[in-house]
């Protein structure tokens, strides 16, 4: 049996709030599936379990804060053995460097941490009775009053065929009759029903195998036209409809920690070139002109891919600088600042980005930036970025010098695309040019080694074909 914990999902999270899980105890789960739903101070992401198995008992309550590394929940794992395999994502101080050597069981933690014991109820006349979360689930299904049942489990517990005694027993019961099967729902996205008046029959289920999630329900409740006012909302429900907003003081508070801590350990240089950009925007408007609205490209796809590429190349600004030495990234993962409609920004990864088509790594980077803002981003989307690329061109900045975000070595950045006086030949004419910065931690490499990486960057954009 494993354990999933609470991950790390960027250098400056030291907890992280569960909000949801999206897979009930008993449930069958795969590597890769996202099994909760986990509010940092940046964004609200589905976190995904790395072991296959099944989903065993919950450890920790939704709206429950704790420190990263802290169990959440057990994994009962196909050998049967408990171990490391079922966590999920080694909780490291800084995730986004090279993989840490395994350690034991994290420490206690320092503050008090809630945990999901079975829920003990006071029975009529038969004294205490104990229930875990699955059996509360099948006792709500079958509308059976847990609290008029004595268990016949160990110590009381009620079990699995107390509650379907109790449900043929019912007074209300009757034959079983064909009807659709009825839509899994998540806790969280039950009671958000409830306290938005919507009818669950009604709202059709995002999640896995069509599970009606929390999102569902917002989405249901904010399109019911006519519909009576529903109840107040409670702070949590709040909170998970829009992230962007109420988690802005937390996300200021985290990013001037992290970047207050990047200003001050590591010693940055900046370099800057200007690029002539009339053959990738030739280029650019060519193959636009030829492809359906649905897959026309913007120049950010061509910026990326290049930044990408580059980096492949010199490989000495593709990695991390940790315990006083510079490892390099195993493949290039472009961290991607996205700025955030209730404000600040959060960085998701194109993971492989130079192995990418220009126009595949256009439509991932659509995907990102719409899940980014719309808080569905998942825990392998915030970690793991081996070079942060950020483009303010689309705010009509022409020239951005960023901050290296520790423990990667370096930060490129594009500006807006504008027309300039360009020579060319000796003939003077008006050209678009980009301006393209690198930031650079001076510990991993010098300025040469800076200078290489802008020249690959404007040779390759002279080439779009070959992107």
């Amino acid at each position: 049996m494993g354990e999933f914990t609470m991950p790390s999902l960027g250098a400056d999270m030291d907890e992280g709030t569960l909000v949801e899980w999206l897979v009930e105890p008993g449930a069958p789960i795969r590597r890769g599936d996202p099994v909760a739903v986990v509010e940092t101070a940046k964004s609200t992401i589905e976190v995904e379990c790395f072991e296959s198995g099944t989903m065993g008992r919950p450890l920790v309550e939704p709206g429950t804060t704790v420190p990263v590394g802290t169990p959440l929940a057990l994994i009962e794992t196909a050998a049967g053995t408990r171990g490391k395999a079922g966590r999920a994502r080694k909780p490291r101080k800084e995730p986004q460097g090279p993989p840490a050597p395994e350690r034991t069981r994290p420490a206690e933690p320092a503050e008090p941490v809630r945990t999901r014991e079975p829920v003990a109820l006071e029975a009529l006349g038969h004294g205490h009775v104990e229930a875990g979360p699955l059996i509360r689930h099948l006792a709500e299904e079958g509308g059976v009053d847990l609290a008029a049942l004595r268990g016949s489990g160990p110590g009381g517990r009620v079990t699995r065929a107390d509650i379907e005694r109790a449900a043929a027993a019912a007074p209300t019961a009757r034959a079983p009759t064909a009807r659709a099967p009825r839509a899994r729902v998540t806790p969280l996205a039950r009671r958000r029903a409830a306290e938005l008046g919507v009818d669950l029959s009604s709202v059709a289920g995002t999640g896995k195998d069509a599970a009606i999630r929390a999102e569902d329900v917002s989405r249901a409740a904010s399109g019911l036209a006519g519909a009576p006012s529903p109840p107040p909302r409670t702070t949590a429900a709040v909170r998970a409809s829009r992230p962007s907003e109420d988690q802005a003081p937390a996300m200021r508070r985290a990013i001037a920690r992290l970047m207050s801590r990047a200003n001050r350990d590591v010693p940055h240089y900046y370099l800057s070139t200007t690029v002539d950009m009339a053959v990738p925007m030739d280029w650019l408007h060519d193959r636009n002109r030829r492809s359906p609205m649905s897959e026309r490209l913007l120049p950010a796809a061509l910026l990326l891919k290049a930044a990408a590429l580059a980096a492949h190349e010199v490989p000495e600004l593709n990695g991390f600088w940790t315990d006083d030495r510079f490892t390099a990234g195993e493949g290039v993962h472009l961290g991607v600042a996205v700025s955030l409609r209730g404000g600040g920004l959060i960085a998701p990864v194109l993971r492989g980005a130079d192995t990418l088509e220009v126009p595949a790594l256009m439509s991932a980077l659509k995907d990102l930036v719409s899940r980014a803002r719309t808080g569905r981003l998942r825990g392998s989307e915030v970690s793991g970025a081996t070079l942060t690329v950020t483009n303010l061109g689309d705010q009509g900045v022409e020239t951005v010098f960023g901050v290296v975000h520790p423990p990667q070595v370096a930060l490129v950045g594009f500006g807006r695309v504008v027309d300039r006086p360009w020579a060319v030949d000796g003939l003077l004419g008006v050209r678009p040019v980009v301006t393209v910065t690198l930031s650079a931690d001076h510990r991993a490499t010098d300025g040469a080694v800076g200078a290489r990486y802008l020249t690959a960057v404007d040779r390759l954009l002279q080439n779009p074909e070959k992107l």
